[in-house]
């Protein structure tokens, strides 16, 4: 769809161009193509998804959703040009002046078999449930054809339009140059398939709508800005280096040009190394940093002889780290601290239990300088089990810690409380990076956490078996990946064969295969009465009686969790919690929404970003509510069950306030705050208090 003549234009027979459809060149084409095909996203972008977004992430999403499809469509278009213009050469001699090869005849012929092919290909790739990712790139391969010849047809019709126009009003089209049709056309038939395929009872969740559409659209132009900037830079060094060489070396410029991108990214790729290497050697500082808190020396009596890091300890205080140090520091007393800060609540175990400790709960943690190597710290950790006598204890937790260290406090003292400290832990760090750039060391992480299971299960051999101590398995978000790939490709019968004999797993990233494999298609080394996934207890306390007695092995994933749903292959394939038909939002008082909002639809590029941008959200540290990442309000309850711990109502009531109680003094004490008591602080409930849901839950409850 090259030059065109204007029927009302100049009499001398001046050819008109436009910056639409009649645009001179292929080159002009796959312009207009790609930008009615990125026209055509730009509403679905402003779908809501699993979180709130702010107006900057919907202009990164936009913004990247556009770019990268008009991208994809132009390259593709460009192929299909390639592919007319040698039909078109392949036509003998004679017939190549006739109509069927005269521009746009070859485009549209091209357009028409490619769109038809690519419609019967993706009807007969039909989706399977979990299918692989290499049948999905084909099919989405197929679909991308397919659009691309669609909107091919579109801009010849668009093209048409405007010759038409022309005609009849006699008067030159050349204006359209000013107003690409290719815009408004793609906005269009985006509105019309939205029409078509939502249901008239579809509601819309507005809290999870951009809240400011103007913004957004004005960061979406920044970021299309930035990189047509970095496109226009690469394009000038290329063709400076092409030109350059090209005076002074045999070559063409063209061949030449290659060399100059590849410096240009060669230098990019060069400076954002050494910018991450600056970042991550900035954040393991500061994860071994001092705190005003806790310093190179503690205050007597803040950490017990039972605890890592103690002057009994085999473990160094200095070679914790901040996230050890703040772990050691935050067990839960077996009796009251006489040496508690002005303004700190008495939370000890005979306090918030109505009881005496059987023992003061067991801590070890190695951290990743405490030790050279996996098997020398795996020798540390047993060694601190030996000298805490741990194997004594009626329950022993292997925690997978998240990238930095990081052990969840409420979950650890909520342990804590409902055995009377008659527990271990073991903690073995991986990582001194936050989880996503923890990623490279999932491998040694899942090495190191088999070598310990592994000598933990040596180790009980040795100990009779009314005496040994239950093994459970802990971890939460990066820590459960690596705490499950211990098991990888063993199903549930890997922990029933290594003697674990519960787990608990919270914020489980989709990358775990383990996961993957015990909730996917049914397998031969998978039990399924044996796992179970919830989104909140309520979930799992409505199941029969006699399906909770079996369950084992359990995760928590909230379905607005983005770390539990972002995956690579979100760009190829529909995920089975975006199928249609799926059931709608609920609201559960006092826990995360169950559900995934109805308009979100899975749409390639769109759906990765999007969900890329509700990991990012999902991690935001906010205030103590179930939502999203953050599961310290569902873990007393799941613990108990899980875990087989024994405990009344009242009791759960008040451990459930005194883990809010703890996060509120602990977040002030590490702050450097004053420790005042708060107005708003929870305390623990008098001994008499009468059986409940915990004042958190209820006030939610009053005030919904």
């Amino acid at each position: 769809m090259g030059e065109y003549r204007c029927p009302g234009g100049d009499q001398t027979g001046q050819v008109a161009t436009t910056a639409g459809p009649g645009l001179n060149g292929s080159s002009g084409r796959a312009a207009q193509t790609g930008l009615l095909a990125a026209s055509y996203i730009v509403p679905e972008t402003f779908a809501p998804s699993l979180t709130p977004r702010s107006w900057v992430d919907q202009g990164i999403v936009t913004g990247l959703a556009t770019s990268l499809d008009y991208l994809l469509t132009t390259l593709t278009t460009g192929g299909l040009d390639a592919l007319a213009a040698a039909a078109v050469a392949a036509l003998p001699r004679a017939a190549r002046g006739s109509l069927l090869a005269r521009d746009p005849a070859p485009a549209l012929a091209v357009d028409l078999a490619v769109a038809s092919a690519g419609i019967a290909a993706v009807a007969g790739l039909t989706r399977r449930p979990d299918e692989s990712v290499a049948r999905g790139a084909v099919r989405q391969g197929a679909w991308r054809a397919t659009r691309t010849g669609l909107c091919g047809l579109v801009l010849t019709g668009l093209d048409a339009g405007v010759q038409v126009i022309g005609q009849r009003t006699g008067r030159s089209v050349g204006w359209i140059r000013y107003i690409p049709p290719a815009v408004p056309a793609g906005l269009a038939l985006a509105v019309l398939r939205d029409r078509i395929e939502r249901a008239p009872t579809e509601p819309t969740d507005r809290a999870l709508v951009s809240p400011a559409p103007l913004q957004s659209v004005a960061a979406s132009a920044m970021v299309v800005g930035a990189l047509a900037g970095f496109a226009a830079l690469d394009h000038v060094v290329a063709e400076a280096v092409g030109a350059a060489l090209a005076r002074v070396l045999p070559g063409g410029e063209k061949a030449w040009r290659l060399v100059g991108n590849a410096a240009f990214l060669g230098l990019v790729t060069a400076a954002g190394s050494t910018l991450f290497t600056r970042i991550v050697h900035g954040l393991e500082a500061g994860a071994t940093a001092y705190e005003p808190l806790l310093a190179a020396s503690v205050p007597p009596g803040w950490v017990g002889p039972t605890i890592s890091g103690a002057p009994e300890s085999r473990v160094p205080w200095a070679t914790l780290g901040r996230e050890g140090r703040r772990h050691a520091f935050s067990h839960v007393r077996p009796v009251p601290f006489e040496r508690r800060p002005p303004g700190v609540p008495d939370l000890s175990i005979p306090t918030v239990m109505g009881g005496p400790a059987r023992a003061a709960p067991i801590q070890v943690y190695v951290g990743l300088d405490s030790a050279a190597g996996s098997q020398a710290r795996v020798d540390l950790a047993i060694a601190e089990l030996d000298r805490t006598k741990a194997w004594d204890r009626s329950l022993l937790v292997l925690i997978s810690p998240t990238g930095t260290g990081y052990v969840n406090y409420c979950a650890m003292a909520a342990i804590e409380y409902l055995t009377l400290g008659d527990v271990a832990t073991v903690t073995l760090q991986y990582s001194k990076r936050p989880s996503p750039l923890s990623l490279g060391r999932i491998g040694a992480a899942r090495e190191q956490n088999r070598l310990l299971l592994l000598r933990v299960v040596e180790r009980l051999r040795a100990v009779a078996p009314e005496r040994r101590p239950r093994v459970v398995l802990f971890g939460e978000s990066l820590g459960a990946h690596t705490s499950q790939d211990v098991l990888l490709h063993w199903g549930t019968l890997g922990p029933e064969a290594l003697g674990v004999d519960r787990a608990l797993w919270i914020g489980t990233p989709y990358g775990s295969g383990w996961m993957r494999q015990v909730t996917g298609p049914p397998r031969p080394d998978v039990d399924p009465d044996l796992i179970g996934m919830f989104n909140d207890f309520d979930q799992y306390a409505a199941l029969p009686p006699e399906r909770r007695a079996r369950l084992r092995y359990v995760m928590i994933s909230h379905d607005n969790d983005g770390v539990t749903k972002f995956g690579p292959d979100l760009v190829v394939n529909r995920p089975r919690w975006l199928e249609p038909g799926r059931p709608p939002v609920q609201d559960v008082t006092g826990a995360s929404p169950r559900g995934v909002p109805p308009s979100m639809r899975w749409r390639p590029l769109t759906s990765f970003l999007q969900t890329m941008i509700d990991m990012k959200n999902a991690q935001t540290p906010g205030a103590y509510r179930a939502y999203a990442h953050d599961y310290r309000p569902d873990l007393a309850r799941f613990i108990r069950a899980v875990f087989a711990l024994p405990a009344s109502e009242e009791q759960m009531a008040r451990i459930e306030d005194a883990l809010i109680a703890r996060e509120t003094v602990r977040e002030r004490l590490l702050a450097g705050q004053k420790t005042e008591p708060s107005p708003h602080a929870p305390e623990p409930a008098p001994s008499g208090r009468s059986r409940g849901l915990p004042r958190w839950r209820r006030r939610e409850r009053e005030s919904a």
